[in-house]
Order: structure tokens, then sequence, then C-alpha cells
């Protein structure tokens, strides 16, 4: 009876100490938002027709006179760079410090898929590895106070019959003969990264297969992301990289296409995503910090990201964490989302390896309704991607993880751990107040200690405990 009363007395302790953690948390979340003041702009608007763009015309790019807009705005001093009404196709589009590139109502950017447009290759990372590639669809360098805004659409126009094929797989329309990045590209850039092979000789060409990002920015600050409409990107939609100060808000994300993650935030810091609606090929969120030795190498984490009112549909995760996380990652703040899709995965995943190393902490998620999910609420694992033609002697750890009021109504696991053979790697795991029903196996928590439920409620059934 006195082990069953010192039990109990200890499992409260650690609640409320949970709880405390909890709100100081969000305490810290408030301080951070603070600090994230999108930019703002001029009263001054550069037309794009004005300067040589045509809509509608299927035979006329329109990205020399995009560009144009864009540069001469900001050399002036910045203001709005308008696409008005109509469908513009275009080939690559280079955003400037000081410019709100914003399409009205009605706007459509539909991206050329010709491949040559793209080239010559830009800096950036594919997979968390550094290199020379194609020219992102809209790209970005060292600038700062810059923005996306409207109601219109930008159109990847990622399809089976040009850029998804080259993934490799004949869901997506690959066929043999073709061009395929698992077996050109993807395995020269393992190669050129584990190698340490300096960056500048890293210079991905067309046989390589490497898919661009939708948008990706590099080494920027002061960003904001509002209102439009991102479809069919050939890879990634929304890839900042190294950057501070960004908000995403508002966004309308749907891209079917294979790795075709929403929004992942790389190396970067000071990051709200709010108001954002996610269906997607793969992740909707995916926090990265670099892949194995170039991760290790820069060793510049994400941290003090906030995710809030956001609703997700399809997806392989709704809010991620890795798995390309070699850098680390601290400070996640999730709340007040909505999830719910037979074709949704997970809720909040973390997957790291011991190819990566880096240590994952302060997640923090609260308020989340799940309608269903196909494998688990919480998963963590640190063995993702176990087949992995790399050094596996780098031990990642994830610690001080913490879930309070999440509801699910269909999943086959509850909470899912998968850790190293130590048990050292993953703990300090926190579940409390949350309800998941229609689970089929429970709870399965393996390589891990100090997991602690409290007021966990499994299929009607209270779970409690370490």
């Amino acid at each position: 009876m006195r082990r069953l009363l010192l039990l109990s007395c200890c499992l409260m302790s650690f609640a409320s100490l949970a709880a405390q953690k909890m709100e100081s948390a969000w305490k810290e979340a408030a301080r951070i938002e603070e600090n994230i003041k999108p930019p703002v702009f001029p009263n001054r608007d550069y037309n794009v027709v004005d300067y040589g763009a045509v809509p509608n015309d299927s035979t006329k790019l329109c990205s020399e006179a995009i560009n144009l807009a864009i540069v001469e705005c900001s050399v002036n001093g910045g203001g709005r760079v308008v696409v008005p009404a109509g469908t513009f196709l275009t080939g690559p589009v280079r955003l400037k410090s000081h410019v709100n590139l914003y399409l009205e109502k009605g706007a459509r950017l539909l991206f050329s898929p010709r491949k040559e447009l793209y080239l010559p290759q830009v800096l950036t990372r594919w997979e968390g590895m550094d290199c020379y590639n194609y020219q992102p669809l809209i790209y970005a360098y060292g600038e700062s106070d810059f923005a996306i805004t409207g109601q219109g659409i930008i159109d990847g126009n990622g399809s089976k019959d040009n850029w998804w094929n080259l993934c490799g797989s004949k869901d997506y329309g690959w066929k043999p003969g073709q061009l395929n990045q698992n077996v050109s590209g993807r395995v020269r850039l393992l190669q050129a990264s584990e190698g340490q092979l300096p960056i500048e000789q890293r210079i991905m060409g067309t046989a390589d297969a490497l898919r661009p990002q939708l948008v990706n920015f590099v080494r920027c600050n002061n960003v904001l992301m509002e209102g439009v409409t991102l479809l069919n990107s050939p890879f990634w939609v929304i890839h900042p990289l190294l950057s501070e100060n960004l908000t995403f808000r508002g966004l309308t994300i749907k891209n079917n296409g294979p790795n075709g993650d929403g929004c992942d935030p790389e190396s970067c810091k000071n990051v709200l995503i709010e108001n954002c609606f996610f269906s997607t090929g793969d992740d909707c969120i995916a926090i990265k910090s670099g892949r194995n030795s170039d991760g290790r190498k820069w060793n510049i984490p994400s941290e003090n990201i906030i995710v809030r009112h956001c609703e997700m549909k399809n997806g392989h995760g709704g809010v991620v964490i890795g798995s390309e996380i070699s850098g680390g990652f601290k400070n996640l703040f999730v709340e007040d989302c909505n999830m719910d899709s037979p074709n949704l995965d997970r809720v909040i995943r973390i997957k790291t390896s011991p190819c990566r190393g880096g240590i994952i902490e302060n997640v923090y998620v609260r308020n989340v309704k799940v309608g269903q999910c196909k494998e688990a609420v919480l998963k963590i694992n640190l063995l993702y991607d176990s087949k992995e033609n790399c050094r596996p002697d780098f031990l990642p750890t994830v610690r001080q993880v913490y879930l309070q009021n999440v509801t699910c109504e269909k999943s086959r696991y509850g909470v899912m751990i998968i850790g190293l053979k130590d048990n050292e790697h993953v703990y300090d795991i926190h579940v409390s107040d949350c309800t998941f029903n229609g689970v089929e196996q429970g709870n399965s928590i393996n390589g891990a200690k100090d997991v602690f439920f409290n007021n966990l409620n499994i299929n009607g059934k209270s779970v409690s405990g370490n």
C-alpha cells in the first residue's frame, strides 16, 4: 500500500512539473513571436504587364518581364510588383529585397516545365545536402524584407509527364529508360556529402534529375508569405533555408507529387506558420537542419517555430521534425490545429537516425483535434531509413516532448516510439489530458525511458504511469 501511495505521489509530482513546464513554454512562445515582424513596403506599384508580361498566352514566357519589374522595384526602394488577373506562363522568378510580389485575385503564375529554363544552377540544399542545382521556380539568396502575397495562384505545373517522373516511381509516371534521381543525382550527391566534397564541385545537372523546389529562399531575413495558393510543385513546396524571422499566413498548399512537402524550414530561426491549409504527397510541415555530414559541418539548428490554427489533410505527417535534422532542433510550439484524413499517416512525427546525430528538444503541442490518421498520433523514430549508406555512429537524442489536450478518433497507435537499444536517447516524454479513440493497437514504446502518461484515455480506458 505504501509503495502504491509513493508511486501515486510521484506521478502527481511529474504531472505538476509537466503542467508548469507547458505554462512556461507558452510564455516563451509569446516572447518569440514578438520578434517575428513581417516586412512593410512603400505604397508603390509595378505592374508586370507594363514590363511586357502578357496574360493568357501559352506561347509567351513572362519571366523576363516579371524579373525586370522586381529589379526595378527593389532598386527604387521597394513596393509591390503586381501580377493582375490572368494566367502568366513563366520561367524562374528571382525575388529581391523590399519587394512584395502581389498576385491579384484571378492571377496565376504558371511555371513552364522546360528544364533548361532553370539553368544555370544556384546554391541550395537538396534533401539537406549542399549543392548547386536547378534554380527553384521562385528563388532568393541573401535578400531581406520581401514578400509573396495576394489571392492568386502559384502553379508549379508539376505532373507525371514532366518533373514528377524523375523520382523513379511508376506511380508518378516513370518508365524504364527515363532519368531516375535514385540511380543518378541522389546517389552522387550522397557520396559527395559523405566524402565532404567542396560545395563548388557539387554541380548537379540535368542528368542528375534532382527536382527543384517551388519556393526556396536562402540566407534571407524578414520574409512574409500570405494568402496565396501553391500547387503542383516539382519537389518541396516552400523551403526556407538558413533564414530568420519568417511568417507564413493564410496559405493554401496542395501538392500531390512525390516528396511533395508543404513547408520545410531548414536551419531557420523564429518562424510563424498560421492559418494555413495543407494537403500533400509527403509531410505537411517538416522541420530540418541538414543531412549527415553537411548538417553537422554547419551545425546550425532550426529553432523557435510556432504552428497554430492550421488544417492538415493528406500527408505522411502533420507537423514533423526530420529526417534531415543533423544540426539539431529546439523549441516547437503547435497549438489549435485540426487534422483529419485517411491519408494522413501521423499527427506529430519525429524521425531521425544514427546517420544524423543532433539533439531534438522542447516540443510543445496543445489543443490539437484529429479526426483520423493511419498510424500514430505521436511517432518518434530513431531508426528512420535504416538502409541508408552512411556512417551510423552519430546517435541522435529526442527529449522534452509534451502533448496536452490532443484528441483523435481513429488511429492504429496512440503513442509509438522506436528508439535505440540502450533506451538512453528518447526520454522525458509527456502525454497529458489526451483522448485517443478508435485505437487499434494501443501504445508501442521501445527504446525509451521516462515516458509519462497523465490523464491519457485510450478507447475509453485510462492509461497512466511511466
